[in-house]
């Protein structure tokens, strides 16, 4: 089976968070081959591509940037590796393969953004979500090809510093370490008391210690923490933060602060009744396939983009989304060519009548 072009040229130029200048470049070109509209880089340095010039907007969202790590493009068998082949490099050449193919539709506006810095602080969606009011809208994710995304977790970053006086290492005071870990117990705690009798892990508080460091200066013993968080509906970042406040601030010996990193994100549970998902199951079961439905216990584009747009929207693309990430990433060609047939039937769909 041959390698789609535009498969093959976006996994080729290698594009980790903060250096996806070439593979933007890239795709713009290719669109440009394809017959799009309009194809450029945007103010953010965006991959963007129109097809039609209708007064109505679907908007195909995904991101070019991946994680580091590069694996050399190969072929075994059906599979394709390579980094970003999965995440999520494939969604976005199934958008532009597919938009391509079905070409203008009267009265749309088509729209394919490949974003950057998706793995990052989102830098890419933040700018476009002004910009565009669409009808319908698809983020470009791995959900294997009869499978729907509905939600994502929110998250939260924070950076927590404990200090306190020094003191023999033959008092009984505990020691700041001794402190910080016991401050961590208690959020973990804490966690599990929530999390009791919610079976799903969609539907609960998941943090996770990243980073540990402590350091003496010959007068104050220090420790830091640097912990990430994954939200339910339902639970905001500033309920997460207000929480952590009261968790940590225990110990009246010891001195702690609570520096938020990042941007935090709430999370966000599409409808699925709806056009647009009518339209895919319709589309799905057209391939041959069963359709379902995901919740992701990860945090992507639709959380930025959904709440600003108020459209039915949902994430779809090929690919295993277990392979994220990892060094043995791989798409099977079978199911990219399977997702583009569906993302064409989804476009007849939504843009007939």
């Amino acid at each position: 089976m041959d390698i789609p072009i535009t498969l093959l040229g976006l996994i080729e130029h290698y594009s980790p968070t903060g250096k996806e200048q070439e593979a933007v470049s890239w795709l713009v070109s290719r669109m440009k081959e394809l017959g799009f509209t309009q194809a450029y880089s945007d103010e953010a340095g965006n991959a963007v591509g129109k097809m039609g010039t209708g007064e109505q907007q679907i908007v195909f969202l995904g991101h070019i940037d991946t994680v580091s790590g590069n694996i050399e493009v190969h072929l075994e068998g059906d599979d394709l590796y390579g980094r970003g082949s999965v995440d999520a490099k494939g969604p976005l050449a199934a958008f532009v393969d597919a938009v391509s193919e079905i070409g203008v539709r009267p009265g749309w506006e088509i729209i394919v953004i490949g974003a950057v810095d998706e793995e990052g602080d989102s830098k890419g969606a933040r700018h476009i979500v002004e910009q565009y009011h669409p009808q319908y809208a698809i983020i470009g994710e791995p959900s294997q090809w009869q499978r729907m995304t509905l939600g994502y977790k929110g998250t939260a970053w924070a950076k927590i510093e404990f200090h306190q006086n020094i003191t023999h290492t033959a008092s009984s005071q505990e020691s700041i370490c001794e402190a910080a870990f016991e401050a961590w117990r208690r959020l973990q705690s804490w966690s599990i008391e929530f999390n009791d009798e919610k079976n799903r892990q969609f539907d609960q508080v998941t943090p996770t210690l990243r980073e540990f460091h402590s350091f003496e200066d010959g007068f104050q013993e220090h420790a830091e923490l640097r912990i990430g968080v994954r939200l339910p509906v339902g639970f905001s970042p500033e309920e997460w933060y207000q929480q952590l406040h009261q968790i940590i601030n225990h110990n009246a010996n010891v001195y702690s602060e609570i520096t938020r990193i990042g941007y935090p994100i709430s999370a966000y549970r599409a409808e699925k009744n709806n056009p647009l998902v009518r339209s895919f199951l319709q589309a799905i079961r057209g391939q041959g396939g069963e359709p379902s439905f995901a919740l992701k216990t990860g945090t992507a584009d639709m959380n930025i983009v959904a709440p600003h747009w108020k459209c039915p929207i949902l994430a779809y693309g090929p690919g295993d989304s277990n392979l994220d990430h990892t060094p043995n990433e791989h798409l099977s060609l079978q199911e990219y060519h399977l997702a583009v047939e569906v993302l064409k039937q989804v476009l007849i769909n939504l843009t007939t009548g």
